[in-house]
């Protein structure tokens, strides 16, 4: 649900006048027990913060051909992280779209567009478990295949002012993912946060960014 901390004062969002392209760098994302760790050189820009979106999160993303790994740091939060498992639309956490097609002039996703989450707590009798979850996206007109409800891979930590997760997506949870022979994806990111706003890659939630695949940049894997 749009926040009014999220919306930009302008007329027209400042991110309109650009097509952005973004770099999702070659990484090791071994899975361990802290789940995976991913350098400097795949964070990822905000481009949202041109359109007066609150920047509160440092957000990576790293691809191998095994799939796509994420690793996401929230700051400055005062208050619990909202998260349940029964309303995984409305929640708090890192919200993630990928074409792996890179249709940028479709405004209705395809089979092969994805929509992830991964949030920090919210799963469990006591709300305390982390979720990663396929979800789908509204007025699709083909849905990706479906996938076992353990194929995400997810670890999440509490700090004093926020919360530290980082998630595995296979390339067998990624319809048409295929490295060698596509190279550029379309993508989008948000992190949602009742507190704190949205941290967004592009447009902010006022413009119909969770559903239209046009709106959403391109990505090449490097």
């Amino acid at each position: 649900m749009p926040d009014s901390k999220s919306k930009t004062k302008d007329f027209i969002d400042p991110t309109f006048l650009f097509r952005f392209e973004v770099e999702i760098r070659q990484a090791d994302l071994e899975w361990t027990s802290k789940g995976l760790k991913l350098p400097e050189s795949c964070r990822m820009p905000s481009f949202g913060a041109l359109g007066g979106r609150k920047v509160f999160a440092d957000v990576r993303l790293g691809w191998s051909e095994d799939g796509i790994g994420v690793q996401i740091l929230v700051n400055g939060k005062r208050q619990v992280p909202w998260c349940r498992e029964t309303r995984l639309d409305e929640s708090d956490g890192f919200h993630l779209w990928l074409d792996t097609r890179c249709s940028p002039n479709i405004h209705r996703a395809t089979q092969y567009c994805h929509r992830f989450l991964f949030m920090p707590a919210g799963g469990g009798p006591r709300r305390e478990r982390p979720i990663a979850s396929l979800i789908e996206i509204n007025r699709a007109r083909g849905n990706p295949k479906s996938i076992a409800a353990d194929a995400l891979s997810i670890k999440a930590f509490a700090r004093h002012d926020g919360y530290e997760l980082c998630g595995l997506i296979p390339s067998s949870a990624l319809t048409g993912f295929d490295p060698s022979d596509q190279s550029r994806l379309a993508i989008y990111y948000a992190v949602i946060d009742r507190e704190l706003g949205w941290q967004t890659l592009g447009a902010g939630p006022e413009y119909p960014v969770t559903e239209d695949p046009s709106l959403w940049a391109d990505a090449v894997l490097v």
